[in-house]
């Protein structure tokens, strides 16, 4: 781990050696006195689905935005298969960017048919040309059938898979997704997203997706650019970001996370929760643990011995309960276990270490 660097390569070393599709180097916008992205550096490589994630408000969207032409930036440069989009003066237009986007609300044109919505943006095709690429997008969409349709007969989820064929009907060399399946409810978001995910993987199109939603971007992102008040906090694999998270902000936002000090002793990090092996070569950055729910499993104390831990919450979560385990140094920390293990609040217990934690040492 390292603290926070100007450039891809060195936020995430792995992604240097990649071919590279898109380049944001040294992004920067204000509106008026509000800095809203400063210095955002990210690439997307061949074949990639690159999330962007952070709480509202944090510079996603603009990011987007920018890298669209759909605003220009005030410093930095995109590039896009090595042709130069933008670096202030020059500001290639969205429509010759070769850029396709997904937006929030579909924004398909209710007085065209599906097949009309698809085949928008081929009208330099010819008929027959166009007829066999809406074809095809909406096989690979899976509505064949349905060229016919309007958008107002169609469910939410259709709308989206109509909405992501017309932005790739034209072939794009990358597509910008944002918020897609803000607008869906919990199970069906859940549904299109696996089958947006699956179009996108068999078009082999590159992708930068936005979302607010962290499980979101785990699950989806071939790699993860987390941000927070304009700037990117951490980019890498989504193990990477949830599991080595470089800050507190990382950690909390990308799951539940807890903080206890430590100590290195020799080839042992040392808690109060106990202690747990340090991988060769790892170099920690701060002087507290990362813990997480699962990495902490408690037993009821019994008789004599170090002073117990108190259960001071108990949250059911179907499948599992969520404990709030006050520790004897007063600091709490919470712990994830089986619907079956049920211990009521106030019982005194012995709170360790999971044999599976691997010790991520982080400053605030």
């Amino acid at each position: 781990m390292s603290d926070l660097a100007p450039t891809t390569a060195q936020l995430d070393p792995t992604a240097a050696a990649a071919p590279r599709t898109l380049e944001v180097v040294g992004l920067r916008k204000r509106f008026g006195a509000t800095v809203a992205v400063d210095d955002v550096s990210f690439d997307v490589g061949t074949h990639e689905i690159v999330c962007l994630v952070g709480p509202s408000g944090c510079g996603k969207s603009t990011v987007l935005r920018t890298v669209a032409g759909l605003q220009r930036p005030d410093r930095g440069q995109v590039r896009l298969a090595g042709r130069l989009l933008d670096d202030g003066p020059a500001h290639v237009a969205p429509e010759r960017r070769g850029i396709g986007i997904v937006f929030q609300d579909h924004a398909l044109f209710p007085n065209l048919t599906v097949g009309a919505n698809v085949g928008f943006g081929l009208g330099r095709r010819g008929r027959r040309a166009t007829r066999a690429r809406v074809d095809e997008m909406l096989e690979l969409v899976e509505l064949v059938g349905y060229a016919d349709r309007y958008p107002h007969e169609l469910s939410g989820g259709e709308r989206q898979r109509v909405a992501l064929a017309r932005a790739l009907a034209p072939e794009p060399d990358v597509l910008l997704l944002d918020e897609p399946f803000a607008s869906l409810d919990h199970n069906l978001r859940i549904q299109v997203r696996t089958e947006v995910m699956r179009i996108l993987r068999s078009a082999g199109t590159p992708a930068v997706f936005v979302t607010h939603d962290q499980l979101e971007a785990l699950a989806v992102g071939d790699r993860v650019v987390v941000m927070r008040d304009g700037h990117v906090e951490q980019v890498g694999r989504p193990t990477q970001v949830f599991h080595e998270p470089v800050n507190h902000f990382v950690a909390r936002f990308l799951g539940e996370a807890d903080f206890v000090p430590a100590r290195v002793q020799g080839d042992r990090v040392e808690t109060e929760l106990g202690s747990c092996a340090l991988p060769a070569g790892a170099s920690p950055v701060g002087s507290e643990l990362v813990v997480r729910p699962d990495d902490v499993v408690f037993v009821a104390a019994g008789g004599a011995g170090a002073d117990p831990a108190v259960v001071t919450a108990a949250e059911f979560q179907g499948a599992w309960i969520l404990y709030e385990l006050r520790l004897p140094s007063g600091r709490t920390v919470r712990s994830r276990r089986d619907h079956t293990v049920e211990v009521p609040v106030g019982a005194p217990v012995v709170a360790v270490l999971a044999d599976h934690v691997v010790p991520v040492l982080v400053g605030s």
